[in-house]
């Protein structure tokens, strides 16, 4: 028999995060917009945990946005001031001196509210390339202060991170520039280095079905991908081609080289 399932964490009931979630108000909104491949098949998704850590956010599912007219209602909502957390040349970054002030002189009196695409690198850029309304809001990015801490899974390039992990950068940035007080940053890498945990329990467990049985290797030694595999992931997260509009861009890339740094990466 299938085992019974929380709807509000999406995990077992017997294994549910629920109770040891603590909501932390922000004065930032989150606005989440998750793939339905992640909403329906990713057992070690962060984008629905870190949702259910804030209760100024809300998820919702789909590829195509412009015909949401909720989510058109809540951009064009007077009090804030949205923006995609998604780099590009035009895209304000917070990390660097430039950006507190910047962000202020636009929110003026309006509050911040910050749309996240919750996908794998293929799935976010379809989500934006189908959403002309998303491709028309300002940009916001931050530089990562750590490598990823995934360690069931490989980030393409180094400086990609999780869901979980980016509003969790993005969170101590707007705290260290009073745009906003993150109470308790210990929850998120907390719950995601637990929920990694327990996937690495059961993959060490020959007798789970459905989980792969040999040891995930440090993300320090991993090797970038390599033939047509590996083509095909950097190009998601490859640096803007000059000229080219900020659209056709990678999902998620900053523009520094060599090297390309992510302030967020979908799963």
């Amino acid at each position: 028999m299938p085992r019974e399932t929380c709807y509000r964490c999406f995990w077992p009931k017997a294994l549910c995060w629920c109770p040891t979630l603590q909501p932390m108000p922000t004065r930032t909104r989150f606005v989440f917009l998750m793939h339905p491949k992640e909403f329906k098949q990713e057992k070690a998704g962060t984008g629905r945990l870190t949702h259910l850590c804030l209760p100024n956010s809300e998820l919702h599912m789909g590829i195509a946005f412009d015909d949401r007219s909720v989510l058109r209602e809540i951009l064009e909502d007077p009090q804030y001031w949205p923006v995609l957390l998604y780099p590009g040349r035009a895209a304000l970054n917070l990390s660097e001196a430039g950006g507190q002030p910047a962000i202020r002189a636009s929110l003026g009196h309006r509050a911040l509210l910050v749309v996240l695409l919750d996908a794998t690198w293929s799935g976010a850029r379809k989500m934006l390339r189908l959403s002309p309304i998303l491709q028309r809001l300002p940009r916001i990015m931050f530089t990562p202060s750590a490598p990823s801490r995934y360690v069931i899974k490989q980030q393409p390039q180094a400086g990609c991170l999780s869901t979980l992990e980016a509003v969790h950068e993005l969170l101590t940035v707007l705290d260290r520039t009073g745009l906003d007080h993150y109470a308790r940053p210990e929850q998120l890498l907390g719950l995601f280095h637990r929920m990694q945990d327990f996937q690495i329990r059961c993959a060490s467990d020959p007798a789970r079905t459905g989980y792969r049985h040999r040891p995930y290797s440090n993300p320090a030694d991993r090797q970038p991908g390599r033939g047509r595999s590996g083509t095909r992931r950097s190009k998601y997260v490859r640096a803007p081609v000059a000229g080219a509009p900020d659209e056709n861009t990678s999902a998620l890339s900053t523009v520094p080289s060599p090297r390309v740094e992510t302030p967020m990466a979908p799963h």
